[in-house]
C-alpha cells in the first residue's frame, strides 16, 4: 500500500459519568490519555496524532506530551448522544478546509485501554495494508451464546435456537468488539458509508483479559490489578 498517510484520532470528551475526570484520571502515576498519546507516538507508519476533545485540560495534557489539538470539539458534538463517527466526520472536514490536510486512513485509538499493546496496532495495521479490508478492528473472545435481556427480565437467544446442543464446543465461538483497542478505517470508505464499520471491515482477535475497557469503576479496579501484573499474567498462560 503505497502514499498512505494515517491520522491517529484520541477522542477524549470530559464528560465521563461512571467514572468522572476519566480521561485524566491518575493509572498508575499519570494521567490515563497519557498512555494512549505516547503509544500513538511511536508508530512509525502515523502521520499525525491529534486528540478530539472539548476540554481546555484535557487538551493541555495532551499537548503536553506531544499530539495536536488544532481546537476544542464543539459541545454539540460533546453530549453523551453525540455519535464518534460524527465528530470524526467533521474533525476531517475541517482539516480539509482549514490547513488542507487530508488523510488516506484515519486510526481510532481509546484512551480507555491502558492493556492496548504497539503490537495489536501494529497488526491491525499489516491487515489493512495486506487485505482489501475497509476497516480493520479488534476483538476478544466470549461465549458463544448471546443473549439480549428483555425489560422484563425475561432472556432471548440471538444467535441460534434453545434447541441446539449444549455442548459448547458444538457452537462457533463468539466474539465481541474491543473497538476500545483499536480501529482502523480507509478515509474514502468512511466518507462514502458515514459508519466505522464498513462493509469489508476485518477483525484481529485479541486475548480476553487484555480487552477490559475502562467504563465504569469495577473496570477501573481490575484494569489496575491486570496492568500491575501484566508479566505473570503471561507467564502463567504461556505454562497452562
Amino acid at each position: 500500500m503505497l502514499d498512505t498517510k494515517v491520522l491517529v484520532i484520541i477522542p477524549a470528551r470530559a464528560g465521563s459519568k461512571r467514572i468522572p475526570g476519566k480521561n485524566i484520571k491518575i493509572f498508575f502515576g499519570k494521567p490515563l490519555i497519557e498512555y494512549t498519546v505516547e503509544q500513538a507516538l511511536q508508530l512509525s507508519f502515523v502521520d499525525r496524532v491529534i486528540v478530539d476533545t472539548d476540554s481546555p485540560k484535557i487538551a493541555k495534557i495532551a499537548k503536553n506530551v506531544g499530539a495536536d489539538v488544532p481546537w476544542l470539539r464543539s459541545e454539540k458534538l460533546a453530549g453523551d448522544k453525540a455519535q464518534v463517527v460524527d465528530s470524526i466526520l467533521y474533525l476531517l472536514e475541517q482539516l480539509e478546509k482549514k490547513e488542507k490536510y487530508i488523510p488516506t486512513h484515519i486510526m481510532i485509538l481509546q484512551t480507555t485501554s491502558p492493556l492496548r499493546e504497539v503490537a495489536d496496532i501494529n497488526k491491525a495495521w499489516e491487515m489493512m495494508q495486506n487485505t482489501d479490508a475497509t476497516t480493520v478492528l479488534t476483538i476478544c473472545e466470549t461465549h458463544p451464546r448471546l443473549y439480549n435481556l428483555l425489560q422484563n427480565n425475561d432472556i432471548i437467544l440471538v444467535n441460534g435456537s434453545e434447541k441446539q446442543s449444549t455442548n459448547m464446543q458444538a457452537w462457533p465461538k463468539g466474539y465481541l468488539l474491543n473497538g476500545c483497542f483499536v480501529y482502523i478505517v480507509g478515509v474514502e470508505a468512511l466518507k462514502n458509508e458515514k459508519l466505522i464499520i464498513t462493509k469489508k471491515t476485518k477483525a484481529i482477535v485479541c486475548p480476553k483479559w487484555r480487552s477490559v475497557d475502562l467504563d465504569t469503576p469495577e473496570e477501573w479496579v481490575i484494569a489496575e490489578v491486570l496492568y500491575k501484573n501484566k508479566k505473570i499474567i503471561e507467564s502463567r498462560i504461556k505454562e497452562l
